[in-house]
């Protein structure tokens, strides 16, 4: 597929996922505490997306054309899923895509063998980051040390929402290219032309980001 050809296409995932933010209810608004202590305006629940299957099924057709087109087949070895939302979207993409799949604990195991990632890593693998979002990158930052920590090799990673505070920029300090479908200020923006949100939230959420 052309370049052009993908980012059309793409600009046309990235309507479809905010009509699916829409329709499941995953956007939400009032005042919410973010991992980290952040309060933010607005939540995107996007852990409730395998509850509805057609949902899953396309949003899992997105992140498969972006390991494709963006990321390139052949730069990882391995999937990992980030706790816990993304999980559930890197063990069908990895299935998806023949790859061994690796999860990554929050902090490692008191019994058995202490390990943080779970699954086949072998020194030298070159393994796919797959969260939801990113707000800082604390997360992704976090599970890139373990799986680094082990001998892996961490360079890309691969989300649906930037929410544009910053964790792009902290991930490329520490050496890995950030893919996603969509930054939330052009989800806000197609939201809005949608009527699925009002002005004054649309503001909210911009007025996020240049916090």
């Amino acid at each position: 597929m052309k370049i052009l050809d993908w980012l059309g296409e793409k600009e046309k995932f990235k309507d479809e996922l905010c009509e699916i933010l829409t329709r499941i209810g995953a956007l939400r608004f009032g005042v919410f505490n973010l991992t980290g202590g952040r309060l933010s305006p607005y939540y995107i629940d996007l852990r409730i997306v395998p509850s509805f299957p057609g949902a899953f099924e396309r949003i899992e057709n997105f992140y498969m054309e972006m390991a494709e087109k963006d990321v390139k087949l052949n730069s990882f070895k391995r999937v990992a899923g980030i706790p816990m939302a993304g999980i559930p979207f890197a063990s069908v993409l990895a299935f998806s895509l023949r790859k061994p799949f690796l999860y990554v604990r929050k902090g490692a195991k008191s019994h058995g063998r202490e390990r943080r990632v779970e699954g086949i890593l072998h020194p030298g693998d070159a393994v796919l980051l797959i969260d939801d979002l990113i707000t800082t990158g604390g997360s992704l930052l976090s599970a890139a040390e373990a799986v680094r920590s082990e001998g892996g090799i961490v360079e890309d990673a691969l989300i649906l929402i930037d929410r544009e505070e910053g964790g792009r920029e902290a991930l490329a300090r520490r050496g890995i290219r950030l893919h996603y479908l969509t930054s939330i200020a052009d989800a806000a923006e197609t939201l809005f032309k949608m009527e699925a949100i009002t002005k004054e939230q649309l503001t909210a959420i911009l007025k996020q980001i240049k916090k």
